[in-house]
Formats: structure tokens, C-alpha cells, sequence
């Protein structure tokens, strides 16, 4: 512990201790945890390998797709194998430093879940509401930039949601009732008032998430009135399945980050277990979920996993004739 300028002691270790409630029972817990980490980061390494050895699948659209795919793969590995370790072995320690480093990755990272869903609908609004444009606005250039302005206001919001969690003091329990530094988690145990980090935290949501549904759904609702003005037959229908899908990941996204978001709100009405599993869920669930929606509603996406399947099948036929 350290002594800080009030002659207060504050922890500079911690114990991530989720799912208290079942601490009898916490090694159990590895193995559906570990099943949707597996599921995870196989789905999303097959869906990024089947996207770049697709040339045709070098669009925007798959761009932002596979975009989504690496936010979801590096996710899980952020915080899911510390966890997986603490149920079966019970290493629970993080020091203050390392907490603060795993909640600036966990939440710059969650922020783009939202980012990539806004450059997808924005594609998508250009590709059907102003076609013969596309090439002039989604190209390498705009995505530099839209991709640079994201990234600095993304990290901008997060490092400074980290930097006024630093300087707290905890100077009564080091018991974090979660299984990674959440910000809110580790915020609620400070000895002082938190108000500030609260506004900025919600500020930071709001700025993020927030900010980017009001123009995803000002997108959207742009698409749909076109497609039903101007679009008939193959071409309507079409637009209304790539739609219909981005609108899914949309929906499932958004579920999960509000589910989380109002649980801190009422938090004494919630069981500390059920809250710490809808924190899980939020950010494992929708990795696990994203490439089984893209690889069975994506055509151009499972025609390619096929092709490569198909591939691989026919250099272990070869192998196997070869040998014998």
C-alpha cells in the first residue's frame, strides 16, 4: 500500500474475485468461459484469413468487416486467459498499474465496436443512396481519414476515462467484485468522491456509442427510404439482406452495451453474479456471435470459407495419395 498526500492508504494491489457468490463453485466456470473463447477466436481468425485470401473481398464492405473481426479476436485475449487462470487456479492478483492498463485496452478497444458499425453504414449508404459517387467517396483516402479521426477521439476519451481513475485513492477494500478492471468496478472502490469519473465515463459513452447509433440510424433510415423509393425486384432485395444484416449485429451490439450500461445504473437491484455476467457477455458474446451472422447471411463470405475448405481438402487428398 502507498501513502498518499491526505496521509491515507491506498491499495496498489488488487483481487479480481467475480462470481463471489459462487466461490465453491468458480472452477466450473472454465469450461463454458473457455468454449466461447475458442469459439471466438477461431470464428473471427477464419473470417479475416477467408477475407484477405479473397481478392474480390478487398471492398470497403469487407474492409469494415474484418474489422469488426480483429476488434472481436483481440478482445477476448485482452482479459478472457486471466480470467480463465483465476477459475481454475485462483490468481486473482493485478496490481494498480497492470489494472489500469487492461481497462484502457478493454474499453479502447469495445469503442470501435460501434466505430466499425457507423463506417459500415455509411458505406452502405453511399453504395445504394448514391451509387454512381461510391468510388469517389469510399476510397483509400476517406478511410485513412475516417479511420485516423475515430482513432485519436476514440483513445483521446478512453486515456482521459483512465488517467482520473489513476490518481484515487482505495483505501478500504481491494476486493474488485469482477473478473477484469472494469472501469466502474474499480472506481467504485475509491475512498473519495467519484462523481467526476462517473460524468466523464458517461460522457465518454455518449461521445462514442452514442454519437455514432445517431448517425448509423440517420444512415439506415436514409437507406431504407431509398431502397423502397427507387429499388425493385433483385437489386431491392439485395440491398434489404446486406441491410437486414448489418441491422442484427446492429441490434445484438447495442442490446449488450445498453444491458451493460443501465447494470451499473441499478446496481443494487441486480445480483452482484448476474451483474458481472452481463459485463462478460457484453464484450465475449458479440465475438462469438459476429462471424456465425457474417460467414451464414454473407454470400461473397461463405462462398469464399468453402472454396477454401474445398482447398484444403483436396491438398490432404493429395498428401494421402502421394504417401501411399
Amino acid at each position: 500500500m502507498l501513502t498518499n498526500q491526505s496521509g491515507n492508504s491506498s491499495h496498489t494491489k488488487f483481487v479480481l474475485f467475480g462470481f463471489s457468490g459462487l466461490s465453491g463453485y468458480r472452477q466450473f466456470l472454465f469450461f463454458p468461459f473457455f468454449l466461447l473463447f475458442i469459439l471466438s477466436f477461431v470464428g473471427n481468425s477464419v473470417l479475416i484469413i477467408t477475407i484477405k485470401t479473397g481478392r474480390h473481398l478487398h471492398s470497403p464492405m469487407y474492409v469494415f468487416i474484418c474489422a469488426t473481426a480483429f476488434v472481436d479476436l483481440t478482445l477476448p485475449i485482452i482479459f478472457v486467459p486471466q480470467m480463465l487462470l483465476s477459475f481454475l487456479f485462483n490468481w486473482n492478483e493485478i496490481t494498480l498499474f497492470c489494472c489500469l492498463i487492461q481497462m484502457f485496452f478493454i474499453h479502447f478497444f469495445s469503442s470501435f465496436q460501434s466505430t466499425v458499425l457507423l463506417g459500415m453504414a455509411l458505406d452502405r449508404y453511399v453504395a445504394i443512396c448514391i451509387p454512381l459517387r461510391y468510388n469517389d467517396y469510399m476510397n483509400s483516402y476517406t478511410l485513412f481519414k475516417f479511420s485516423a479521426v475515430v482513432f485519436l477521439r476514440n483513445m483521446f476519451l478512453v486515456l482521459l476515462v483512465v488517467l482520473l481513475a489513476s490518481p484515487l485513492s482505495f483505501c478500504s477494500s481491494n476486493v474488485i467484485d469482477h473478473c477484469f478492471c472494469e472501469h466502474m468496478a474499480l472506481v467504485s472502490l475509491a475512498c473519495e468522491n467519484t462523481n467526476k469519473n462517473s460524468i466523464i465515463g458517461l460522457l465518454a459513452v455518449f461521445s462514442v456509442a452514442g454519437l455514432d447509433l445517431v448517425f448509423i440510424v440517420i444512415s439506415y433510415t436514409k437507406i431504407f427510404f431509398d431502397i423502397f423509393k427507387k429499388a425493385s425486384g433483385n437489386s431491392g432485395k439485395k440491398a434489404i439482406h446486406t441491410c437486414g444484416t448489418q441491422l442484427i449485429i446492429i441490434g445484438v451490439s447495442y442490446t449488450f452495451a445498453m444491458t451493460a450500461i443501465l447494470a451499473y445504473r441499478i446496481k443494487n437491484s441486480l445480483p452482484p453474479n448476474i451483474h458481472t455476467l452481463i459485463s462478460i457477455m457484453y464484450l465475449l458474446f458479440p465475438s462469438c456471435f459476429h462471424p456465425l451472422i457474417y460467414g451464414i447471411r454473407t454470400k461473397e463470405i461463405r462462398e469464399q470459407m468453402l472454396k477454401l475448405v474445398k482447398c484444403r481438402s483436396l491438398c490432404i487428398s493429395m498428401k494421402i495419395s502421394s504417401i501411399c
